[in-house]
């Protein structure tokens, strides 16, 4: 279904590279006008030009919701409305190795981006919406909001907080015609993994943990592919469209089915039944 987005406005936060410029790169090629926002100008002025005269680029932080108000307002301005907000942006925070031992650094920053930002962006952008008849509201979070693991606290309770804000805002703004849903991705290609894993590495150090670190999260998972930025550009095209205008509140994980269940563990026990046999 070509051009399913023609005459529709979008924001994506946290555009310039990554999820969001794959995805930004989905909606201009369906037809839509797109604001890319981030705070790197640099990349974001880049991912603007590359993407064409469809886009335009806003710096913003996410977490500083006056900013987010003021990217709404530049995107009705310069595009005439607003119908599909994806707020993507996230950062990763410390990985830590003890929670014991944890100084919590960065936990208001990892919250300000993560859960702060969407949570301006979900009420900014449903305002604009609920004045021109509707739309849809995209939260990025995280199969790790879903799944606890070691070492990502602040992280991951950002990104479950964002999953039950999602299913709050969707209860909450269904009556002015605006969908909210969330995706929860897992393996994809980013620097965001990498920034989690490689902190204080060398990039030959950094390039080596990541190897080992995609081997064993391929192993997890079902679907024997590395999953792209444009694996959650689908999916969001899918809940922007009105191909899901029955669906509201809704968590889709993107993750090659490693939630679903983890194949190497079920192939140990069934080595090990068989060596019992």
């Amino acid at each position: 279904m070509p051009d399913e987005l023609t005459g529709k406005v979008a924001i994506v936060t946290g555009g310039s590279s990554g999820i969001g410029f794959g995805t930004a790169q989905r909606m201009v090629a369906e037809g839509a006008k797109v604001v890319v926002a981030d705070i790197d100008v640099a990349r974001g002025e880049a991912a603007a030009e590359t993407l064409g005269v469809n886009a335009r680029f806003k710096r913003t932080d996410v977490s500083v919701p006056a900013e987010v108000a003021t990217l709404v307002d530049f995107t009705v301005d310069r595009f005439g409305g607003l119908h599909i907000m994806f707020n993507n942006a996230g950062i990763s925070g410390v990985r830590g190795a003890s929670l014991v031992d944890d100084d919590f650094a960065d936990f208001h920053q990892v919250l300000g981006v993560n859960l702060l930002g969407v949570f301006a962006g979900t009420a900014y952008a449903a305002k604009a919406m609920g004045e021109r008849g509707g739309g849809s509201i995209v939260n990025n979070a995280s199969i790790g909001g879903i799944q606890a693991t070691r070492g990502q606290w602040s992280y991951n309770s950002s990104k479950a907080a964002v999953i039950h804000f999602t299913k709050s805002a969707a209860i909450e703004l269904g009556a002015l015609g605006v969908r909210v849903n969330c995706l929860a991705p897992g393996n994809i290609e980013t620097e965001i993994l990498g920034n989690m894993v490689g902190a204080g590495l060398s990039d030959e150090e950094k390039a080596e943990t990541m190897e080992r670190v995609r081997a064993f999260l391929m192993a997890r998972q079902p679907i024997q592919l590395q999953g792209q930025p444009s694996d959650i550009a689908e999916a969001v095209l899918f809940l922007a469209t009105d191909r899901s205008r029955y669906i509201t509140g809704t968590v889709i994980p993107v993750d090659g089915g490693q939630l679903a269940g983890n194949p190497s563990a079920s192939a140990a026990f069934r080595a090990l039944r068989s060596r019992e046999d």
